[in-house]
């Protein structure tokens, strides 16, 4: 599975935290900027767009939402409010592609995205 890093903050972090997590063995991890990430997307280059801002969707998703479409992308987190987990495995396996989220949320939702993209792509 490829998954490409985007948003606005610490896309170091994202990364080194699902790698460290989850390993590298079967996944692909690569830090981009927005457009060049949303591109790769559109290009089939990766499996999945993840991204952080201040707001879970402004900074994070606005380049997936123009270039991929509003259906392609959830907000998976913002600030007060994490979306509930059969939330976020029901927006993965609905074929949403590019997530946003607030960082500070990290902890609490990559874990359940992660799982839910590798049970859908198992």
């Amino acid at each position: 599975m490829k998954i490409v890093v985007g948003g606005q903050i610490n896309k170091q972090e994202i990364r080194d935290f699902i790698e460290k997590n989850y390993g590298a063995d079967d996944l692909t991890l690569e830090i981009q900027n927005d457009l060049d990430a949303v591109m790769a997307m559109k290009a089939g280059q990766f499996d999945y767009y993840i991204g952080a801002c201040n707001t879970g969707g402004g900074g994070a998703l606005a380049m997936a939402i123009a270039l991929l479409g509003g259906k392609q992308c959830k907000t998976i987190s913002m600030p007060g409010k994490i979306l509930p987990e059969e939330d976020i495995v029901a927006a993965v396996n609905d074929g949403c592609i590019a997530f946003g989220f607030t960082s500070q949320h990290m902890e609490q939702v990559l874990p359940i995205w992660i799982k839910a993209i590798q049970h859908k792509n198992c």
